[in-house]
């Protein structure tokens, strides 16, 4: 996504500035590719985190957050997908399945367990006939070196938290509809 200020969920947390998130393996409003849905959950996918690459962000940043987000799942909360935090300011890239439980994160980074209850990146997997699904993948650019959470928090607890930290923010959605 370019600098340009689009409306997302994560707006109501903090309205920061944007910085620029790229995929090798997701686009910004195209489809999830197959690896990128979830097995566990019978979308036919690999539960595979995407790519993604950042630039752009504030020269104060102090560490990353990344998360992945689906407002429109069936529940009064949305659904988390996907949360890592404490990235150090040297690793501006995560590659393809580094959202695996058992991944190798940058010294520091740590995964929360997601709203399906595993620790890692769980895919796209609305359910059949529910509509189109809009995930958004962000790319948080923080004041602190680490959160200050315990590692059994949730990813909204995250994001509270976040909410006062949160110094730009990159986000791009690919989206995906089980028929």
């Amino acid at each position: 996504m370019s600098d340009t200020k689009t409306q997302t969920p994560y707006d109501a947390i903090a309205d920061v500035p944007s910085f620029t998130l790229t995929s090798s393996d997701a686009e910004d409003g195209k489809e999830f590719a197959t690896p990128h849905r979830s097995g566990i959950f019978g979308a036919g996918g690999s539960d595979t985190s995407p790519q993604l690459s950042w630039s752009g962000f504030p020269a104060e940043t102090k560490s990353f957050v990344v998360t992945m987000y689906d407002p429109s799942a069936p529940t009064a909360s949305g659904f988390w997908h996907w949360a890592v935090a404490d990235i150090p300011t040297s690793v501006t890239s995560l590659e393809s399945g580094a959202g695996a439980s058992d991944a190798s994160l940058p010294a520091g980074a740590w995964q929360l367990r997601n709203d399906g209850g595993i620790t890692g990146y769980l895919g796209a997997a609305p359910p059949a006939g529910h509509g189109r699904h809009h995930y958004y993948i962000a790319v948080h650019a923080v004041d602190v070196e680490t959160i200050g959470i315990e590692h059994d928090s949730t990813p909204a607890f995250l994001m509270f938290n976040l909410s006062g930290h949160t110094l730009a923010r990159a986000v791009i959605t690919p989206w995906y509809e089980a028929s």
